[in-house]
């Protein structure tokens, strides 16, 4: 569109100023940007101009006849001719009506153009576009502003301001108002987000979005420019932290981006294994209160056993309910290192960071019987068993006397019970095979080996 556009022509003097102009001096060139209205008036007006010409030409034609008036012939100089009688018709009124019908269609089209004129310069307005700040005037036919965009062709979205509304009707002198909006992704304090401004510089983004930037990190100076293609920007904003170190308490104003920064800011220093109650690594956040742990480390090596394990296997040479050790297992020996700290003065649990096995665990072989067990024992039978460990054991075969030497239904002492072929202790025996043992000690010793309550197996 062009920045100005000419009148579509000099007005017109008079009724009797010539109005058979030449193509094109009503007419603003191509290209102007004139709407289809204005193009229709102009072509009209020449239409009607050309009318109105040959008109004319037909009157001054008809004056240069025979006749036409005496006026002609006096200005040549000619005798006077005699007139003829008047005629009845009234010819007088016929030569009078002649000019006024010469003059009527002048006048239409004099009116004609200037309506049309009149209503192109009234369509177009000058009017200011600013597009980022950068204003210029231009003359426009657009009625309203998304119009003046479109015939701009300047495309705008969601982000983008537009000022007044995109369906503001234009008036001549309007402001017309757009900035583009620019992607940021920023980075504030740690935290990570996009957002869009219409500013052009990193100050006026940081303005836009509130960003309080006194005393604050930025990545980029305040001064830079923001193209239409946005930025990255990273803003750690003043904060204030307060450190717990060696019994003492130091506040500072930091925009530092890690915990380890911000101590090194506060002019203490860690040592060694010494570290803080948080990550050092971590952001430090307004109003933190981080103490500072001093740590002391060694090392201490000890040796401790091993427990060794426990394999069962089926033996059918013993009987049900027997079980023999085949291979005592014995502890292993294991040597371990613990790391030893001390945090602020005060001891820490040992912690193990590695060991090492001095001597293996040997297993414990266990041996379990299978084989079915005799019930009777020949000499013995008929006996009455049940009042024997009734009277001795009260029927209990786990029992144990008070000096633990004897146990079992029938109280056997441990040498008599493994002399009888048992194992282990008799009290750990089933009663079945404590009854068949009791038995064959009867068989051998009769009833002496319980003196008090022998007499139970007769009566």
């Amino acid at each position: 569109m062009a920045d100005s556009l000419p009148v579509a022509g000099p007005p017109v003097a008079g009724l009797g100023t010539d109005v058979d102009a030449g193509p094109g001096d009503h007419d603003a060139g191509p290209g102007q940007g004139q709407g289809p209205g204005a193009q229709g008036g102009r072509a009209a007006s020449r239409r009607a101009a050309a009318a109105a010409g040959g008109r004319k030409r037909s009157a001054r034609g008809a004056a240069s006849r025979p006749g036409a008036g005496a006026g002609a012939g006096a200005e040549a100089g000619a005798q006077p001719v005699p007139q003829s009688p008047p005629r009845t018709r009234s010819a007088p009124r016929e030569r009078g009506a002649d000019p006024l019908r010469r003059l009527l269609p002048q006048a239409l089209v004099v009116a004609f153009l200037a309506g049309g004129t009149s209503a192109f310069i009234a369509g177009d307005k000058a009017v200011q576009l600013s597009v980022d700040g950068k204003p210029r005037t231009l003359h426009t036919f657009a009625g309203d502003v998304d119009e003046l965009l479109a015939d701009e062709g300047m495309a705008v979205g969601e982000h983008d301001i537009v000022a007044p509304g995109r369906h503001h009707d234009l008036a001549s002198g309007d402001r017309v108002i757009v900035r583009y909006g620019r992607p940021v992704s920023l980075t504030l304090d740690g935290e990570r987000r996009q957002v869009w401004t219409t500013a052009r510089t990193v100050d006026g983004a940081l303005r836009q979005l509130g960003v309080r930037a006194e005393g604050a990190y930025l990545s980029a100076s305040r001064s830079a420019p923001i193209g239409r293609k946005g930025l990255d920007l990273d803003v750690r904003t003043e904060r204030t932290v307060t450190f717990m170190a060696d019994g003492r308490e130091r506040t500072v104003r930091t925009n530092a981006a890690t915990v380890r920064e911000a101590i090194e800011q506060a002019g203490i220093g860690l040592r060694g294994e010494d570290t803080t109650s948080v990550d050092p690594e971590s952001f430090p956040r307004e109003g933190q209160t981080i103490s500072v742990m001093r740590i002391s480390a060694d090392e201490e090596t000890r040796e401790e056993p091993i427990d060794f394990s426990t394999e069962r296997h089926e033996d059918p040479s013993l009987y049900k309910g027997t079980e023999v050790v085949s291979q005592r297992g014995e502890k292993g020996v294991e040597r371990v290192t613990y790391s030893l700290r001390t945090v602020n003065g005060v001891k820490q649990k040992p912690k193990k960071i590695r060991s090492e096995v001095v001597r293996p665990p040997r297993t414990e072989v266990v041996k379990v019987g299978t084989k079915a067990r005799p019930t009777t024992v020949q000499g013995a039978e008929g006996l009455n068993w049940n009042g024997l460990a009734q009277c001795e054991a009260g029927g209990r075969p786990d029992a144990v006397d008070p000096s633990g030497t004897y146990g079992g239904l029938y109280q056997f002492d441990t040498h008599t019970w493994q002399s009888l072929g048992g194992a282990g202790r008799p009290q750990d025996a089933p009663s079945e095979e404590q009854t068949m043992r009791a038995k064959k000690l009867y068989v051998s010793r009769g009833a002496s080996p319980w003196p008090v309550c022998g007499r139970k197996l007769h009566g």
